[in-house]
């Protein structure tokens, strides 16, 4: 069984800084891309951030500059730093990645964490 558990979230002040982790565990054969995804109150989930395996980056818009996706592939683990945090950042952030598990084959499956709260406060 593959699963992806996230921690770091919590409540912060505008201006200030959050570090979200997303570990991988389970039976699994390798990873592709990763990546951060969040969902704000009445809103649809929105992509945030995107790393491949080989460590290309993608930001959106609104996070770019401020918010970095690093990788330790040895660890099976994304992170999510985020600088300059605006209570527009506030909502609930969920990690992904595409892994292919031992013994199901060669395609690659989307895996999801359960989420963690961040709450930017003005």
């Amino acid at each position: 069984q593959v699963q992806l558990v996230e921690s770091g979230g919590g409540l912060v002040q505008a201006g200030g800084s959050l570090r979200l982790s997303c570990a991988a565990s389970g039976m699994i054969a390798s990873i592709d891309a990763m990546g951060w995804y969040r969902q704000a109150p009445g809103k649809q989930r929105e992509l945030v951030a995107t790393i491949s395996s080989g460590g290309i980056t993608k930001y959106e818009d609104p996070v770019k500059g401020r918010f970095t996706i690093p990788r330790d592939n040895a660890k099976n683990t994304v992170y999510l730093q985020m600088n300059s945090l605006k209570p527009e950042d506030t909502a609930v952030y969920y990690c992904s990645a595409e892994i292919r598990a031992v013994g199901a084959g060669y395609k690659a499956y989307d895996y999801w964490g359960q989420g963690t709260q961040v709450t930017v406060s003005r």
